[in-house]
């Protein structure tokens, strides 16, 4: 944006998107930055070329006025893309309550001992957008290739998803596995232990009767002799 005490323009280079035989226009944005009615005025340098509305108005204390320049249809492109053509922007105080109507050509001469600013404006040729890529062949219609990134990112997350889920059943399945083999380890330990006591009671009951027929015996001597 310019800096100038009157107005702030925007932008101070104006963008027209080149195409032969074809009508491109480019906004432009007046900002009054000041408490005082101003009037301006838009010259260039090739008016056969080019239309402005509007060329001339007044802006309001602290207001904006936009501004459309309007490049005519060409039929042959400037060498290089360069294009020579300017705009030339004056902007002056105008009275308070001032209408279009009310501005006159003394209002922006210099000459008369009236306060002119001055604003040149550069013309720039830029590429026109480029068209959007064709659809690939063999794509359905309507589809685009996002698409079919969309739909095999699906198949691998789908695969994926599958290869997580048997991995996690094996594991699963050994874990259990583990788990019965060390259970079917603690019963067998378990039937080893009580089996070892049965044959120690089984031991220490013959030894009883042993001693008790063996006093039996004993006392039956002692008594015959």
């Amino acid at each position: 944006m310019s800096t100038g005490e009157l107005l702030g323009i925007e932008p101070l280079e104006l963008e027209f998107p080149f195409e032969l035989k074809k009508q491109i226009s480019c906004p432009l944005q007046l900002s009054n930055k000041t408490d005082n009615y101003v009037a301006f005025k838009v010259k260039t340098t090739n008016p056969k070329k080019y239309s402005v509305r509007p060329n001339t108005g007044i802006i309001l204390p602290r207001s904006t006025c936009d501004i459309i320049v309007t490049m005519q249809a060409q039929k042959e492109a400037p060498p290089d893309m360069q294009c020579k053509d300017k705009f030339l922007l004056q902007s002056a105080r105008a009275k308070d309550s001032a209408t279009a109507k009310d501005i006159t050509p003394e209002m922006f001469n210099k000459g008369a001992g009236h306060t002119v600013e001055e604003c040149k404006l550069r013309v720039i040729y830029v590429s026109p957008p480029q068209p959007p890529s064709p659809v690939p062949e063999g794509s359905e219609e309507g589809s685009s290739p996002r698409g079919s990134v969309s739909e095999n990112g699906n198949a691998n997350d789908s695969e994926f998803t599958n290869a997580t889920a048997f991995i996690s059943k094996l594991t699963e399945e050994k874990n259990n596995a583990i788990k019965q083999n060390n259970k079917l380890r603690q019963e067998l330990e378990l039937l080893r232990r009580e089996g070892y006591k049965n044959r120690a009671t089984g031991v220490s009951f013959l030894f009883v009767i042993f001693i008790g027929l063996l006093g039996i015996i004993l006392g039956y001597l002692m008594k015959k002799t």
